[in-house]
């Protein structure tokens, strides 16, 4: 048995255990069931359970969850759509999100992919310093795609000062 303190009081029955929580208006905290005899504290369970709680809730803010965006084009775009567009593929993985570029066919115009295939690579050139080609283009139905990540920012690190002795 362990108090608030962390001090070792020994070996107790349940009865003494539990006034002795009551004393201090304490928890009897069961630390261990499996270990013989069970371990248990006496401590302030409301604490602990914020504690814990607010350790959890850190460590999902630490957490970097990244999203997939998509992009629409379609293969007769012109060329202010086609830059306000890439701006906007740009700005989305400069925020860190991973994005799915399409060029979607509409009735014949499935007919010539190879226009979709040009309008991608040229997208992927205009993103090549921002994004990697994360999956070539693909035929999905009607569309084309294809997956450009986010690269990694170099962080630029500054030499160390020397401080005055």
């Amino acid at each position: 048995m362990v108090d608030s303190d962390g001090k070792q009081l020994g070996i107790l029955n349940m009865a003494d255990a539990l006034s002795l929580a009551r004393e201090q208006e304490l928890d009897l905290v069961e630390v261990s069931p499996n270990a013989e005899p069970p371990v248990c504290r006496i401590l302030d369970y409301g604490k602990l359970r914020y504690l814990h709680s607010k350790k959890v809730k850190e460590s999902r803010k630490s957490q970097k969850s990244t999203s997939l965006r998509e992009v629409r084009f379609r293969p007769n775009i012109g060329t202010h759509d086609l830059d306000a567009k890439t701006r906007k593929v740009k700005e989305l993985l400069s925020e860190g999100a991973k994005v799915k570029v399409g060029v979607f066919f509409r009735g014949r115009e499935v007919t010539h992919p190879e226009l979709g295939m040009v309008l991608l690579k040229q997208v992927a050139e205009e993103v090549k310093d921002e994004a990697r080609l994360d999956r070539p283009p693909a035929m999905e139905g009607r569309a084309i795609t294809i997956i450009l990540t986010p690269v990694p920012q170099k962080v630029e690190r500054k030499p160390a000062e020397v401080g005055n002795a």
